[in-house]
């Protein structure tokens, strides 16, 4: 049986071997402390729960959602970003729900490249921004980042024969997986640098509430005030806890949407509609939920962080997200998956290799801060004896 060659980029999958070392964990009788996901443990909050279930009992919900369908969880979404932004966004035509952002980030491909084009994105980066790009058929120019650059990319890096044939870009930030910030400055050049070369400029933005101090994430509309080349991805996913629910939605450039749309229409309709009034309520409900998110992984952040400070692992405390991304120690430096892999294996504590985000994620690894502190700790003592050499099969 012959399959498309477009499936040939995605038959390696890291994260399907870190399964696999999972799995084997479990079945030598580890208990497992999973830090390699970014899956929320905490839970919805309770009025989004009764709207979705108040839903349940009205029959007119349980049919297809169309478009036109979706108008009020539409409002709803522009009210939200013209709140925290303060930019007018046309619930019409400049919003498109989603089923998780990551949805959009990976169909999206399908609407703006044609075959052989460039897409132009971030190494390391989310994955799934990469396979869209594959079952588009498009061709992938990485965009190295660096810690002295501080996790940005650099433009004027780019080839100009790949300029010539690019025709997006993938920015992301608060960024997964090195938790770096971007400032507004950045995303202005971004801005004008698509501009000049007639790229559509995506920027997915899961982690725009999850910030510590007084960090600020911009959105990228807040530099192409007039949407003239921008789409933004948001998701329910992160701030409200609702990752199992996949509602997400897009916001920019309305020709943009309207392509993205056109793809939407062929695939799926949308979420069931009492999913999408539990996103309402979200969205336009009390905001306190967000805020203890906000503290709860702050707490985490900073209970991981001072636990590796103790057994000698040295890491810089990150602005934002829910990961801490740490530069690997010796003898693991250019080893990130066997790493991983045995760490997992032997004491039961699984993390991201930072490979599976791209070749310039090799000698980092992921950890994702899903457990309370104290589990956390308990992590990291397991940590402090794998690299000590006292652990066994």
């Amino acid at each position: 049986m012959q399959f498309a060659q477009r499936l040939q980029p995605l038959q390696s999958n890291v994260f399907a071997d870190m399964d696999i070392a999972k799995a084997k964990a479990l079945a030598t009788g580890r208990q497992l402390i999973d830090l390699s996901l970014g899956s929320s443990d905490l839970p919805a909050e309770a009025h989004v729960i009764d709207a979705i279930s108040q839903s349940l009992q009205d029959k007119s919900t349980h049919g297809y959602l169309l478009f036109h369908g979706t108008q009020e969880f539409r409002q709803a979404a522009a009210q939200w970003y013209e709140t925290k932004f303060g930019i007018p966004v046309n619930p019409e035509t400049e919003v498109l729900p989603l089923i998780g952002s990551q949805e959009g980030t990976a169909h999206l491909p399908l609407a703006v490249l044609n075959p052989g084009d460039f897409a132009l994105l971030l190494d390391p980066g989310y994955p799934s921004h990469a396979g869209g790009v594959y079952l588009a058929s498009g061709q992938i120019y990485p965009m190295s980042l660096r810690a002295e650059n501080g996790f940005l990319p650099v433009f004027a890096d780019i080839p100009t024969d790949v300029l010539a044939q690019s025709r997006m870009m993938v920015l992301s930030y608060p960024h997964n997986p090195t938790s770096a910030i971007a400032p507004l400055s950045f995303f202005q050049e971004a801005v004008s640098f698509c501009q000049q070369h007639n790229i559509v400029l995506v920027h997915d933005f899961p982690y725009v509430d999850l910030l510590f101090e007084d960090a600020q994430a911009p959105s990228i509309l807040q530099a192409d005030v007039d949407k003239s080349v921008s789409i933004e991805f948001f998701t329910l996913s992160k701030s409200y806890n609702m990752g199992g629910f996949r509602i997400g939605y897009a916001i920019g450039n309305a020709e943009i949407i309207r392509a993205l749309r056109q793809i939407k229409a062929v695939i799926d309709f949308n979420q069931y509609r009492g999913i999408l009034n539990g996103a309402i309520a979200a969205l336009s409900g009390s905001q306190a939920g967000v805020k203890n998110n906000i503290t709860t992984f702050r707490k985490r952040r900073d209970a991981f962080i001072n636990a590796l400070d103790r057994i000698g692992w040295h890491v810089p405390t990150p602005q934002a997200t829910m990961y801490i991304w740490a530069k690997l120690p010796e003898p693991w430096s250019q080893n990130s998956i066997g790493f991983c892999t045995q760490l997992v294996e032997k004491t039961g504590v699984a993390a991201s290799p930072g490979a599976g985000f791209g070749k310039c994620g090799e000698g980092y690894v992921r950890f994702a801060l899903v457990h309370e502190p104290h589990v956390l700790q308990t992590a990291v003592e397991r940590i402090a004896k794998f690299l000590s050499g006292n652990t066994k099969k």
